[in-house]
């Protein structure tokens, strides 16, 4: 049975589909899942923000076949690991959470690069395309990191 790993983000179209489509790439498809979520409702169905979908073209990665979905408690059932982009999506779903097994589920996806600092992934919405390249780019190592932790947890 494969991990299954969930990135979370405000909207869905931004920040969780670059990380999902940077994991996915790094994972063996055999093994590993990777999906995303927003905390919120506002993109429900809808492809990735083009400026996500123009920066992971430019790095090879192809994530126009993803859809927005909002978080739901029952992706703590479906999940095994739950990456959070910031601090305000880590409180949202924590506040769904049922248990301490849920709980302990849900990460900030940037503690693989800065351990206990609680270190957000700038929205880059509101903000010029550079934003993105730059979220892209702290996606990349982080998902390097998580990528062979995984690898090395689940042989």
């Amino acid at each position: 049975m494969p991990v299954k790993i969930l990135m979370v983000c405000l909207g869905n179209i931004c920040r969780s589909p670059l990380a999902e489509g940077l994991l996915a790439a790094k994972l063996p498809k055999d093994k590993f899942i990777v999906d995303s979520a927003g905390t919120g409702n506002y993109h429900i169905g809808k492809q990735p923000d083009q400026r996500s979908i123009m920066t992971a073209q430019k790095n090879g990665l192809d994530i126009t076949n993803q859809k927005a979905r909002q978080f739901t408690p029952r992706d703590f059932e479906d999940f095994d690991y739950i990456y959070v982009m910031d601090n305000s999506n880590y409180d949202d779903v924590i506040n769904l959470a049922k248990n301490d097994d849920h709980r302990q589920k849900v990460q900030l996806i940037l503690d693989n690069l800065f351990p206990g600092d609680n270190v957000d992934v700038p929205d880059p919405y509101y903000g010029l395309q550079n934003g993105f390249d730059l979220i892209y780019e702290m996606l990349e190592e982080t998902c390097a990191i998580l990528s062979k932790k995984l690898i090395e947890k689940h042989k």
